[in-house]
């Protein structure tokens, strides 16, 4: 089958320097500054040890929140991280295009491994521009001399243009890590080739995007069902006349713009039945989680989670799924008695049998906290890189490393 773009196999990395940027970003914690989830860090092992086998010199650049955020920290603890994954040891240099990063590039032998510093140190490495223009950008013009292969695996930040991410492949051959070649297969299959049913979830704290997402899949047939949950379902209810409340509105503030509410009120009208929204929401009410149903309200205190009748009603749609897709979870799922319709809805998608696939760093940590998973189909690390996908725009990285396929053929 023709590949649009190099993977790990199409080079010889024997003795060869390789520069590795992969996503690591990881949650902190805020008092500590430590590490308290590496699944980031633990899904690129693969291809680093691959790499590692091949007696490459392996440079690897990441990245951690960016400047002024809190998170905003050098990579050493990320190092220690990967080399007890590793079971090797991982070098760091707490640089990036200074003389101590070429020095230590320099004397890399064959099957080391090497970290710089967080990439988000330099300026330039978050300016804007296409790829020929970050082709030109300093982190590419002093790292490229130095090496032989490019080799992408950041699935997460696969929808930024920036340096690091999209500059190397017109200067040098690259490909795709296993990591991104996975994202990409295990999406592919539920866009071009779902079994029927497909039902695609689709919730998290954002809506003002979800009405482009419903008219794709229900568009192009990719989903024979939508289910609506979080603030996106709040929304749409809202845009199909229910009084949801002032709270709960309030939360919705930013984003119940007359454009994004008559784009609701648009494929509601549409789509229909294929459109399933919540018959029920929850709410904090003396403490407790309250089912409240939607011709009960408005209530005073904010819809939090979708209610127990809507996630058994949904459950039995997802059921009965031979593929199901969840982007964004169904409630506050900080709050245990508000993470009940994410657990429900993810329950049903893995005892369904057929293909599940959830995205998004907030709904992959969800399925970390309710032990599972490891029973989905595949858990994807995007969250920006998959609401693009979602929207059916290109993915710069991809595209760059098409370009360089090209190239470099």
């Amino acid at each position: 089958m023709a590949k649009d773009f190099n993977t790990l196999e199409d080079f010889d990395y024997k003795d060869k320097t390789v520069l590795l940027r992969v996503d690591i970003n990881c949650p902190l914690d805020k008092q500590t500054l430590q590490i308290v989830n590496d699944s980031r860090i633990r899904r690129v092992v693969p291809t680093i040890r691959e790499l590692m086998g091949k007696r490459a010199k392996l440079v690897i650049l990441a990245h951690q929140s960016r400047k002024d955020q809190w998170d905003f920290i050098n990579l050493e603890q990320h190092a220690d991280h990967l080399s007890k994954h590793l079971n090797a040891p991982v070098k760091y240099v707490d640089d990036v295009i200074g003389d101590a990063a070429i020095q230590a590039i320099k004397e890399l032998r064959s099957g080391e491994i090497l970290l710089l510093g967080n990439v988000r140190a330099l300026d330039s490495e978050t300016a804007k521009g296409d790829m020929m223009k970050q082709s030109e950008g300093e982190i590419v013009q002093k790292l490229a001399p130095l090496i032989d292969y490019y080799v992408c695996d950041a699935f997460g930040a696969s929808h930024r243009s920036q340096c690091s991410l999209v500059g190397f492949s017109p200067k040098v051959p690259s490909a795709s890590g296993r990591l991104m070649a996975k994202e990409m297969s295990a999406l592919k299959s539920i866009f071009e080739n779902p079994r029927r049913p497909s039902v695609f979830i689709l919730g998290g704290a954002k809506f003002g995007d979800v009405s482009v997402m419903i008219d794709r899949v229900l568009g192009n047939n990719t989903a024979d069902t939508v289910i609506l949950t979080g603030l996106a379902g709040n929304a749409f209810l809202l845009a199909r006349g229910v009084d949801i409340g002032e709270a709960s509105s309030k939360i919705l503030s930013d984003e119940l713009t007359e454009e994004n509410m008559k784009a609701a009120k648009d494929v509601l009208a549409k789509y229909g039945q294929r459109i399933l929204l919540p018959v029920d929401v929850a709410v904090e009410r003396d403490g407790k989680r309250v089912s409240v149903n939607i011709g009960d309200m408005p209530t005073k205190e904010p819809a939090l989670d979708i209610g127990d009748a809507s996630a058994e009603k949904f459950a039995k749609v997802i059921l009965s799924s031979k593929t199901s897709f969840m982007s964004g979870p169904a409630g506050m799922i900080e709050k245990p008695d508000f993470a009940i319709g994410t657990r429900i809805l993810m329950t049903a998608m893995v005892d369904s049998g057929g293909q599940s696939v959830i995205g998004g760093g907030h709904t992959g940590g969800a399925a970390e906290k309710f032990d599972l998973a490891d029973r989905f189909s595949y858990v994807s690390t995007g969250g920006g890189a998959l609401e693009t996908f979602l929207l059916g725009e290109p993915l710069p990285v991809i595209e760059a490393l098409k370009y360089s396929k090209d190239k470099f053929q």
